[in-house]
């Protein structure tokens, strides 16, 4: 029987790096949902899809061709064969991504993708609706969560050591629209499982909330 870590949280919460810690602990597979759902994203700004269009949103993600392979140990999303890994985390992808995830059939495409492995393999899964609705029977769920500002700085932080031109209160008024749009969604609203743990990354660090998840296995 496999083991499921289910980790969910909004945007900038650090879900990804501490999943990918615990993952690498562990040596379980590291699965990355939000990677998955930016790289349909991705997909929909190339084809010229309006964030707002849900019909062709339904339409055009059918076409999109999403799978996680590993190279050297590190997880490679793959997008119609293409290793996107360098295009996906942009601010026009995220937003993107935050439009399109909540249609039904975005959802069934990648959420079918992501029980089969699961169901096989002992991974760690973060995203927004993990615990809730894509693997409900996970062994160990965790709400990662932190202070919107926290959450903005660590963002802008990693743009600039990217040399990216950003402003602090714009990233964090994008945080803040973002989580009100996750938690609002008609279809799989970010929310607390009621069987998970709270964990306030604000003043900790990834060293300490990793042993805090794995010390709730």
């Amino acid at each position: 029987m496999s083991y499921n870590i289910a980790i969910d949280g909004p945007a900038g919460a650090g879900k990804s790096t501490i999943a990918k810690k615990i993952a690498k602990r562990l040596g379980y597979i590291y699965v990355d949902t939000g990677a998955m759902y930016r790289a349909m994203a991705l997909y929909l700004i190339r084809e010229g899809v309006a964030a707002s269009d849900a019909a062709q949103i339904s339409a055009r993600c059918r076409e999109a061709d999403i799978s996680i392979g590993y190279e050297n140990g590190e997880q490679i999303v793959y997008l119609n064969g293409e290793n996107v890994n360098g295009h996906i985390r942009t601010e026009e992808v995220g937003n993107m991504a935050s439009a399109s995830s909540p249609n039904p059939d975005v959802r069934k495409k990648l959420v079918e993708l992501q029980q089969k492995l699961a169901a096989s393999k002992d991974v760690v899964m973060d995203g927004r609706d993990i615990g809730t609705c894509v693997l409900p029977d996970a062994q160990v769920k965790v709400y990662l969560t932190a202070d919107s500002r926290v959450r903005a700085e660590r963002r802008y932080k990693e743009l600039r050591e990217k040399g990216v031109l950003c402003e602090l209160d714009t990233i964090e008024k994008d945080i803040i629209e973002r989580d009100r749009q996750d938690m609002t969604r008609e279809i799989s609203p970010l929310t607390q499982a009621a069987d998970a743990v709270l964990i306030d990354s604000s003043r900790m660090t990834v060293d300490e909330v990793a042993d805090a998840v794995i010390a709730l296995m």
